[in-house]
């Protein structure tokens, strides 16, 4: 699954790519055979095209797969120049030597002169001395001792190459310039300079973005957190409002603004101004833009946008009561898949069962209530104004606000004591069904 953060990096590269007229290159990582299907690449190209970033937006997909003869031959000429060797060792084997778990390769088999061979990996020979400087366009120049690097595999015992290696091959071929991605690879970055310094290539300007946490400030996790974007879509957040506040996990537009259009971010962003501490994901932000987004799409937007919620609904609706209900609806939802609770009285042959609404809503003088209202409807004029004033003269008779009053007629009718603004669904409902839920409702509450 498409992990947001990674959707996140996805956007940062492509608003660089263009606003500098540059191209934003989507390279599928699959060096790993035991870590590749063919449908986690489809849903990684179904995703970036629900945020905006269809086929003619990027270039690829890419498979690393594809370039793995020219891995070959990096690996062999590093090899050839000196600056890789062969090795036999097992990690039990070092930490044997070393004594010590946690302590990386100790650069044992440097001078042994191995050759290829069964159980033998490629290691990068890292500098004995000296410094290996990042430019990362959020970090500053951080500085890594090159004593302190382990010599690194590059290519494994069966000879396929290891995402380090393979990456700046890549990179290289494809004129990569500018690489912008996650903070848990800023490690990663010193390593792979020195391999683009040794295939004799200047390094590309970096950028590692900001880790994201979740409320505890815990590094959002698969398998503790919601983080995949496919669970977001089918949740009903629409693309423009993901995309907008992705946008604002570490970066902020001008005027300390929250609703930009896409446009205006792609003008205004700059990888130089993310910040770089770790970027809080806040859901109950993201539901607060997206009701924002909801309520900004046309009507007819907003009901062709919830369909495939009602299609999926356990009830058979009807496009046009549903047209009359989808004005009510939207200031009300955060996300679309709650248009389903949301309306379902319109097509339910009953009202959903809610026993907490029921209990709450159907106390004395309830039974009352629904007499008058019953009567007061009979014959009234079909118009949501004239049954809000029958039924305010009903609570009237009983000393009781309006509020208190239209409670056992809604959840009579809807079943729940939350929803749509009540008068005008009952308008749309039609005065038959209503006085028989009306009825069954009391009914009921004799216990008949």
């Amino acid at each position: 699954m498409f992990h947001v953060g990674g959707a996140r990096s996805a956007l940062f590269n492509w608003a660089m790519a263009r606003q500098t007229g540059g191209t934003f290159v989507l390279r599928i990582e699959d060096t790993d055979a035991s870590r590749n299907s063919p449908e986690w690449t489809e849903g990684i190209v179904s995703a970036l095209a629900w945020l905006g970033m269809d086929g003619g937006e990027y270039e690829g997909p890419h498979f690393q797969s594809a370039n793995a003869g020219k891995h070959t031959e990096a690996a062999e000429r590093l090899r050839a120049d000196g600056r890789a060797y062969y090795c036999d060792c097992t990690r039990d084997a070092i930490v044997a030597r070393t004594g010590d778990s946690h302590k990386g390769y100790d650069g044992h088999c440097r001078d042994r002169g191995l050759e290829p061979g069964p159980g033998r990996a490629l290691r990068f020979r890292t500098p004995d001395e000296g410094q290996t400087t990042v430019v990362d366009l959020l970090r500053g120049k951080p500085v890594f001792e090159n004593a302190l690097l382990e010599d690194f595999v590059i290519a494994r015992a069966d000879g396929s190459v290891t995402f380090l290696l393979a990456n700046a091959v890549d990179d290289i071929s494809q004129g990569i310039t500018h690489v912008v991605r996650g903070e848990e690879h800023l490690s990663n970055a010193p390593k792979q300079q020195l391999l683009w310094d040794a295939l004799g290539a200047e390094p590309p300007v970096w950028a590692h973005v900001p880790v994201i946490v979740n409320e505890k400030r815990q590094k959002l996790s698969k398998r503790r957190d919601k983080v995949a974007l496919e669970d977001y879509r089918a949740e009903g957040y629409l693309a423009e409002a993901m995309r907008n506040y992705l946008m604002l996990l570490g970066w902020a537009p001008a005027g300390d603004r929250e609703i930009v259009p896409w446009d205006e971010i792609v003008s205004e962003f700059r990888i130089e101004e993310v910040n770089s501490s770790p970027a809080f994901f806040d859901v109950k932000k993201l539901r607060a833009i997206n009701g924002d987004y909801i309520r900004m799409l046309a009507p007819d937007a907003f009901a062709a946008a919830c369909v495939p919620f009602l299609d999926a609904a356990p009830f058979d609706y009807d496009p046009a009561v549903f047209a009359q209900l989808a004005p009510l609806a939207q200031t009300r939802v955060a996300v679309l898949s709650e248009i389903v609770p949301m309306v379902d009285f319109a097509f339910l042959p009953a009202p959903a069962e809610d026993e907490a609404s029921w209990a709450k809503a159907m106390k004395e003088p309830a039974a009352a209530v629904l007499a008058g209202a019953e009567d007061a409807y009979r014959d009234a004029p079909w118009n949501a104004e004239e049954l809000k004033t029958r039924l305010e003269a009903v609570g009237a008779a009983h000393g009781l606000k309006l509020g208190k009053t239209q409670a056992p007629v809604r959840v009579a009718v809807t079943g729940r004591t939350v929803g749509l603004p009540l008068f005008e669904s009952l308008e749309i409902l039609g005065r038959e069904t209503v006085l028989a839920r009306i009825a069954a409702a009391r009914a009921r509450l004799s216990g008949t």
